[in-house]
Order: structure tokens, then sequence, then C-alpha cells
């Protein structure tokens, strides 16, 4: 009898708690925030300069969930963002990085370069239509019938185009060149006070003024071992390119890009139809952008500090505006750290630069060695080679046998870890490397050799004079929350996917995942 009375009661308390769960309704408002370069180790590391209602009240009230994976090598903060918001790989969505190499124009170009819209406060004549899959927010707004309302907020006009997707009432960036809020005449409605905050308080004005400086005393940013500095360090913000960027990535581009989002709450009845409503914003939380010197320890934590407190704001406005319970509140990383700094000599580590035009011409002359003196080789580009295609057909070779002979030429070069042929990707599944670098291919717009450094190697264009990010290949924490909406607190170590967090969403919202979307939504939600 005792045990009969323990079996009802465990099955009656399973059913109230699966009603339970079934009670939660759809969020009114869902609120995608991803933080670029947002590194795990930093959130444990500088745990104590935090308040209670930022990254605080996320690791102990929401789904924590300590690693994301990106399935692709050389991930950035374009491909990172098609990737959460479609829920696939470059490999289907098309968005292989921030640029990618023209091989008529032989020359990099944005990844969402499209002709046909011209700018608004820009001349960057850029859309999200290169974005070849649907996203999310795509399908919410399919699902409403065009009813639910999407905006998408970021520092610059690939995270905001991307995350806001092909749908989205609106997507605003701030231009590199005039300094003000902008946006694209892909979207034809643009709202009127965005319009007259714009005008009347222009980025562009305020800058002059603005002064980064440490919240709190240099000596209270001890949280980066072996590097502590007591002393501070102030940077103002003149009208110049270059000071743009180095804003871009201060610890004040966090505050100007919720300043905006919160006037937007102002003007917006956002999660008060009768259809979900979603927002989009990028923030960041990579490394200062500025030479003055190299080390930026102190910078980092007052960074993390203020992009707290920025959290906070924004978690408090969702509350008081629909209630956390009426809203889904997601923030994930982008997954890579770009480090600054170099390897001094002294220390003997194992270091080198590749020097890309000296590579591709010798490639070039090899090839001619063998096959006759013609350009064999269109350009170089984020790690890839690109091969002049249209001659090797021409020229009726076999491209496999062609690409195989590049490539083991290219792997006897100093710094070359591994060199893998497109072929080799479009034909062969046939190891775990060959996947993942599958992943972040794409058939049309990705080159004909992909070059792998070896770790601490730098990549130098003679040409461009820019420098590259150093080869790093240790892993960094890519945290990923999950917040309202009845969610209840749990932490999850082991690694997800960053294609499962689509799908995860569309769940939540009742709706159909993107379009080229195939993995499931996470275990801990079903």
């Amino acid at each position: 009898m005792k045990k009969l009375l323990t079996s009802i009661l465990a099955v009656l308390s399973t059913t109230v708690a699966l009603q339970a769960q079934r009670a939660v309704e759809s969020p009114k408002l869902v609120v995608g925030i991803v933080i670029d370069q947002l590194r795990g180790d930093y959130l444990n590391q500088f745990y104590e300069l935090f308040g209670e209602g930022g990254f605080k009240r996320l690791m102990r009230d929401g789904a924590y969930f300590h690693d994301t994976k990106f399935d692709f090598p050389k991930v950035d903060q374009a491909s990172a963002i098609a990737t959460i918001y479609s829920g696939a790989n470059p490999w289907y969505n098309g968005i292989i990085g921030l640029h990618r190499f023209d091989r008529e124009k032989k020359k990099a170009i944005s990844s969402l370069l499209d002709p046909s819209y011209m700018g608004n406060f820009t001349d960057e004549t850029v859309s999200p239509r290169p974005l070849l899959v649907s996203t999310i927010t795509d399908e919410l707004k399919e699902a409403t019938d065009g009813f639910g309302t999407i905006f998408s907020f970021a520092p610059d006009y690939e995270a905001a185009l991307l995350a806001g997707g092909h749908a989205a009432d609106g997507a605003f960036w701030i231009d590199n060149r005039n300094r003000k809020w902008a946006t694209s005449t892909y979207f034809p409605n643009i709202p009127f006070y965005f319009e007259l905050e714009n005008s009347k308080k222009s980025l562009a004005d305020r800058m002059e003024s603005m002064v980064w400086k440490p919240l709190n005393a240099p000596t209270s940013y001890r949280f980066i071992p072996y590097q502590q500095k007591d002393f501070g360090f102030a940077y103002p913000f003149k009208r110049t390119r270059d000071n743009l960027l180095s804003f871009k990535t201060s610890g004040l581009i966090n505050e100007e890009v919720n300043r905006m989002v919160l006037m937007f709450f102002d003007n917006e009845t956002f999660g008060k139809h009768t259809f979900p409503d979603f927002l989009t914003l990028t923030l960041y939380a990579g490394a200062f952008q500025n030479k003055e010197r190299n080390s930026h320890v102190v910078e980092m934590q007052d960074l993390y500090l203020r992009l707290d407190k920025q959290l906070e704001l924004l978690l408090n406005r969702i509350d008081a505006s629909v209630g956390l319970k009426n809203a889904l509140v997601f923030v994930s990383s982008t997954g890579y750290f770009e480090e600054n700094g170099y390897v001094p000599e002294k220390l003997n580590i194992p270091t080198g630069t590749f020097y890309v035009n000296r590579a591709t011409a010798l490639l070039n002359m090899y090839l001619m060695s063998i096959y006759g003196h013609e350009n064999w080789v269109t350009g170089y580009y984020n790690h890839e080679i690109f091969l002049n295609k249209k001659l090797i057909e021409d020229k009726r070779l076999d491209l496999r046998e062609f690409e195989e002979k590049a490539a083991d030429f290219m792997i006897q070069m100093s710094g070359v870890q591994d060199v893998i042929t497109s072929y080799s990707l479009l034909h062969n599944r046939s190891n775990n490397q060959i996947e993942e670098a599958r992943n972040g291919f794409h058939r049309k717009l990705s080159g004909d050799l992909l070059i792998e450094l070896q770790p601490d190697w730098q990549e130098s264009n003679e040409d461009s004079k820019i420098e590259q990010p150093r080869v790093n290949k240790t892993a960094i924490l890519s945290p990923l929350f999950f917040f309202g909406n009845g969610i209840k607190p749990i932490q999850v170590r082991r690694q997800v996917k960053a294609t499962e967090i689509a799908p995860t969403v569309a769940y939540f919202l009742r709706i159909r995942a993107p379009s080229a979307c195939s993995a499931t939504i996470l275990p801990e939600f079903q």
C-alpha cells in the first residue's frame, strides 16, 4: 500500500510539473544579445567586480551554458552572428567572414555588399540579402504575418544586418565616416524619432567631449594575475577615423548601443502586441584597439565592469516594460578572441610571419614551371588562396591534380601547418578536420586552398599593410545564457553548439526553426 501511494504521488508530481511547464506562454518579447568575444574565463575572474543585476543575475537565475562551440575555423563576428541567428554554418548560410574575396575584382569586399540599396546617414551600400538562408527573426516575421516588430542594433553594419535578418523593420549601426547612427534604404520605414535623435544628439557631436576613464580606482582592477597596474588611463575621442575605431572597441561603445536601444523602448510598445516582438543587439567585450601601449589589463576589466552595468540597465528596463516572465533573453558570445600584442624575441617562443605576397608569387612561379607562363594565382585573402579557375578550365587541366600540386608546394613553406584543397572539402568527408573546415567553407565564395598557419605565427600582407592577429589555438570558453520566460536556474558544463541556439529560441516562440537549421533544441528545455 505504501509503495502504491508513493508511486501515485510520483506520477502526480510529474504530471503537475509537466503541466506547469506547458503553462508557460510563449514570450511577448525576445531580446537577443550577442557579445562579441565574450570570454567565460573573464566572467569568473572578474566576478567580484560585477553588481548583482547583470552577469551575476544571469549566472545565478538563468540557464547558464558554460561553453558554446562554433563548428568551423576562422570564426569572426559576421560568421558567428550569422550562425547564431540562422542555426546553420557558413557552408549553408554563405557568410564566411566579415569580408570575402571577389575573384573578378581581385580584392576583398564586404560580405554584405549590395549596390541595389543606398545608405541612410552612411555611404555604405549593404543589405542582408547576401545571407543565403532565413534567420530566427525572419521566421518570427513570417509566423506573425508580418506583425511582429523586429529591430536590430550594433556598432557595425555586419552585426546589425545579420542579426536583424531579411525581414527586420530596421537595422542600425554607427557609420565609420560620419560617426552617426546609420541604416540602409533596404528598410523603407525609418522611425521619425530615430532621425530626430540622430540629428539632435548626434554621436559625432557628443564624441568631442567623451573620454574613457576607469570607473573604479586602477588598484581595484586586480583580477588579471601577474599584470596588475597601479595607474589609470584616459582616452579622448576626437574627430578622426582612427579614434572612432578605437571608440568602437572601448568601454564606452556598449553604453552608446544601449542608449539607442533604450531610446527605442521609450518610443515603441515592445511586448505589448498580440504577436511577439524581437530586439537584437550586439555588444563588445574584445581587446581595446589602441597602440599607446601593448598591455590593456586595466582597460579590459573596466570594459567588463561597464558592460555589466549596461546589462543590468537593459534587464531592468525589460522587466519594467513587459515583465521578465513575458520576455525571453538570450546572451551569447561569438566564440573567438583576438589578442593584441607580440611575442618578444628574447623569450625564444616559436613564432614567425607568413608573408602573403611572397608566398603567392613563389606558388605562381612553381605552377608556371609546370603548366606554362600564365597567372595561375588570382589572389589571397583570410588564409585562403584563390586560383584562376577559368584559366584552368580553358586549358582543360584536371582541377583536382592542379590543387594537389599547389598544396604540396605550399605545405613546404615556413609557418604552414596544413593545406586543404577545395576538392577535398567538396568530395571527401573522411575525418573531423575535413568536416570542420567544410562547415566554414562555401563552394561559391571560398578559396581553393585553405592555409592553416602554425600557432603564434602571424599573417602579413605587404600590399594592405594590415596587421592580422597571431594564430592562437587556445580554447576560449564562450558562455551562453537563457533568461526569463519561466526558465529555471541551471548550470550546464557540457559543450553545446552555436547552431542549437536558433532552434531553441524557435521552440520557445512556438514557430519553425530557420530554413537551413538541422540542429535540435537544447535538451535541457525539452
